[in-house]
């Protein structure tokens, strides 16, 4: 057999062995995902349409981000309490509302809360999606699922924007709330329609953990949500400071810095799945694929630094891209290892809750770095952030090392 054909008979079977309940899961985040459409337009909207300042906009994407982490929070408070089919459906069918009546919002104030109470019940969703795929997925799996998942957010977000532009060009900005709103109902009726809630329920019940340990007692696992946070503070820069970084420093054009970040979307797609498959099947020390994911980001800094050339931009996204495909899906797999120690949702809503706070804190934070110093200096920060948060995880493996030990 040639190396391509055994290339392509590994590629393939990195999405096999999964049942029918994840790739309905994964439907369902595809057309919820490809449905956003609003949000990469929000600031446009706001501007161009309502008439607000750059500060309105900046206040309403604070909004934007202390929904998504209340709403994480209550959505795993709610996956504990009610199982994660309800809280699922709930939130595609509330958050549906909402974004229809967010269309008839105007003024700073009503559209600040309008967004804040959208992310809330639209983000009680991501919790519990986490709960249903650990449910679903054997712990083999799971690993591979949450992939799985993240393949069809970013094809999801790769569509919706191409969309969105096509209905404000063709319709208005407030086509995107119905059509936002229309996905958000399709997604609930496909969940519905595919899974009865009450095989869901029993399966939910069948998946739950006999343990009632807390995720707010659980000191190494708080200890790993703020080393995610730290990761994903520079994580973002890649998609707010570096992209101004590009046409600043490089001169490089909208259609340019276009192509760089759709290489990430392009590699994650071809390659992320069989890049997991492969680590797992290697047996790597999850321990030692997050530093090691950490380590890639941090030489992503780098390079911008030490080669202030083109050609090296490009070996900065692949770096960042790289680390990207290892660090989320498994440090997914640390969260779910560790949510068999009791309130499977609380955990889920805590590792989702750490992302949404480096969104609230990572954009601004960057970007008055920049103002305040320089890209060289702002770098250079976030390659120390990143150094650090490596210690972090080979602190956190010597806890869990005690831990064991005590056990």
């Amino acid at each position: 057999m040639s190396a391509l054909a055994q290339a392509y008979r590994f590629y393939i079977s990195s999405f096999s062995g999964f049942n029918r309940e994840i790739w309905l899961l994964t439907l369902v985040t595809f057309v919820n995902r490809a449905g956003t459409m609003v949000v990469p337009f929000l600031s446009l909207y706001l501007t161009k349409d309502m008439g607000l300042t750059l500060e309105d906009v900046g206040w309403i994407m604070s909004c934007f981000g202390a929904g998504s982490v209340v709403g994480s929070w209550l959505g795993g408070k709610l996956t504990d309490k009610l199982g994660f089919y309800d809280v699922m459906v709930g939130a595609l069918l509330t958050s549906a509302c909402a974004f229809i009546a967010l269309r008839y919002l105007h003024g700073f104030w009503p559209f600040a809360a309008g967004v804040f109470v959208l992310m809330v019940l639209s983000d009680a969703f991501r919790p519990a999606m986490f709960v249903a795929i650990r449910s679903y997925a054997t712990p083999e799996q799971r690993t591979r699922a949450v992939t799985l998942i993240r393949l069809a957010i970013n094809l999801g977000f790769s569509l919706g924007p191409a969309i969105g532009g096509f209905i404000i060009a063709t319709w208005s900005y407030s086509g995107l709330f119905w059509v936002d709103a229309l996905t958000c109902f399709a997604a609930a009726g496909i969940l519905m329609l595919g899974l009865p809630r009450a095989q869901a329920q029993d399966d939910n019940s069948a998946a739950r953990t006999t343990k009632n340990g807390s995720p707010y007692r659980d000191k190494p696992y708080l200890f790993f949500l703020l080393a995610v946070t730290l990761i994903s503070i520079p994580f973002l820069q890649y998609f707010s400071t570096v992209p101004l970084f590009y046409s600043d420093r490089h001169g490089l054009s909208e259609e340019y810095i276009g192509i760089l970040l759709g290489a990430n979307g392009l590699i994650i797609f071809l390659l992320e799945m069989p890049l997991v498959k492969y680590c797992e099947e290697r047996r790597y020390g999850l321990h030692a694929i997050m530093r090691f994911s950490v380590l890639l980001f941090a030489l992503s800094f780098v390079v911008l630094n030490v080669f202030p050339t083109i050609a090296f931009l490009w070996v900065g996204m692949a770096l960042m891209t790289v680390g990207e495909m290892l660090n989320f899906p498994f440090m997914n797999r640390f969260a779910f290892d560790r949510a068999e120690r009791g309130a499977t949702g609380s955990y889920m809503g805590l590792f989702t809750i750490s992302w949404s706070v480096a969104h609230i804190i990572g954009h601004t934070l960057g970007l008055n770095l920049v103002d305040a110093f320089d890209y060289t200096a702002t770098w250079w920060v976030f390659t120390g952030v990143l150094l650090g948060t490596i210690a972090m995880l080979y602190l956190l493996e010597r806890m869990l090392k005690r831990e064991a030990t005590k056990g």
